[in-house]
Parts: C-alpha cells; sequence; structure tokens
C-alpha cells in the first residue's frame, strides 16, 4: 500500500508576545518551503516577539528537507532571540530528532542574549569555563579532552 503524501497546511495564531504556528501534514522537500515563508515572515513582522511555538502535533512525515527547514528556523529565531517551541511533537518526530542529534538543540537552547542567559538560567561557553577552570582549581588536576596525555 502506497501512502499519498499529505499537503502541508498551516494555521497561525498571533498573541502579544508569542506566535503559534499550527503543522498539518507532511513536512517534506515539496511543502517545508511554506513553513519557512510563515516563520520567517512573523520572525520579520514582530520585533518584540519573544516566543514561537510550532505545533507539530498534525505532523506527518517529515524528510531531510524538512528536518533542515526546523534547523533553518532555530537559527532564524535564535538570530531574533526568539524562544522556539517545538510543542506536542508526534513520536516518529522526536526519533528523527534523536537519532540526527538535533533534538537538544531544537529544544533546549535559549536564543543568544535573551534574559535566560543573562540571568544565569542557562549555562553560556563563558561559565561553562569557568566551571572547567574552578574545577582545575580544586582538584589540582587538569580537566578536559587532554587531561590523560
Amino acid at each position: 500500500m502506497t501512502l499519498l503524501p499529505r499537503p502541508l497546511d498551516l494555521t497561525t495564531v498571533d498573541s502579544e508576545h508569542a506566535v503559534r504556528i499550527d503543522i498539518t501534514g507532511d513536512l517534506d522537500y515539496d511543502t517545508a518551503d511554506l513553513l519557512l515563508e510563515e516563520a520567517t515572515a512573523r520572525l520579520s513582522a514582530r520585533p518584540g516577539l519573544e516566543d514561537l511555538h510550532l505545533h507539530c502535533a498534525g505532523i506527518g512525515m517529515v524528510d531531510s528537507m524538512g528536518l533542515s527547514i526546523l534547523l533553518m528556523i532555530g537559527r532564524r529565531a535564535n538570530a531574533a532571540r526568539v524562544r522556539l517551541h517545538l510543542d506536542d511533537r508526534p513520536a516518529q518526530l522526536d526519533q528523527l530528532l534523536s537519532i540526527t542529534g538535533t533534538l537538544e538543540y531544537l529544544t533546549a537552547k535559549p536564543p543568544t542574549g535573551s534574559a535566560a542567559t543573562h540571568q544565569g538560567t542557562a549555562e553560556s561557553p563563558t561559565n561553562a569555563t569557568a566551571t572547567a577552570t574552578e574545577r582545575r582549581a580544586r582538584t589540582g588536576s587538569p580537566t578536559g579532552p587532554d587531561a590523560n596525555t
């Protein structure tokens, strides 16, 4: 039995500080650009936007182009200092994101320069270096990839 591609349907809801895009259908080579265009338009039109929610419950199949578009939206949201949320992800999307190593990148990374980063709720590279330096000072031994040489 051959499954026919499900056309992509996007429904966008704006609120004061957030945009929610409900995604229904396949996110693939033929349709993924539609999502990128919609997300980019919303990010560009709303300089005070804080959160971009992609509601994923209705997503069917996601191919490499669909994954690429999600990553591109993540980069654009990060550049706009907007938190990206992939809400209600179906199991097959979580599996794809886990296998490709992109789950944490798309779901846990605060935007660069966000209030969370400045308030210390997210570990920045600077904080990570300081932590390693403090650990070395406490233990008197080197840490990291060259620690055993």
